[in-house]
């Protein structure tokens, strides 16, 4: 078994949708990023990075690569869980704190287990999801954008 930890967290921008693991939520502005700045998705992938030690997501889809513009960041995770596949491991379970001042993710968190792990491939149960405030301190609290942290454990392909 590996363990791999991710980080990622975006600010506020307006005439942006809010996607979070794959979810739209409601809110009045979404996150800057090159991609879909899908914060959750981002941490959650470089942890299945981590884990089997093939580097982060910008190594992999640097903001440089047009191609990467607005890009659907469960895409990202599912190659990611794909290099790791073919370094010889698989998804075991992943656990994400989202931490927000707004919206309330705690109505969303059932969707956004089942997107998580449709593409991860654990399925729903694989996949905890946790929404918590910063208590209104520091650049969260004042409302200025998300960040989330993921723990990934990856299990051998092999004997």
């Amino acid at each position: 078994m590996r363990i791999g930890i991710g980080y990622d967290s975006h600010r506020f921008a307006s005439g942006r949708r809010l996607v979070l693991a794959g979810v739209e939520v409601p809110h009045t502005l979404g996150l800057a990023g090159h991609s879909d700045a899908d914060v959750v998705a981002h941490a959650v992938t470089d942890a299945v990075l981590g884990a089997a030690a093939l580097g982060d997501i910008g190594q992999h889809f640097p903001p440089s690569d047009p191609h990467w513009q607005d890009a659907d960041s469960l895409e990202l995770l599912r190659r990611a869980v794909e290099l790791a596949a073919a370094a010889g491991y698989r998804v075991g379970n992943v656990d994400v704190t989202l931490v927000a001042e707004a919206p309330r993710v705690g109505p969303h968190i059932p969707a956004m287990r089942e997107k998580l792990g449709l593409t991860l491939g654990t399925g729903p149960a694989g996949v905890s999801i946790k929404g918590k405030t910063n208590e209104g301190m520091g650049w969260i609290g004042r409302g200025e954008g998300i960040a989330a942290v993921a723990v990934a454990l990856l299990r051998s392909n092999g004997p």
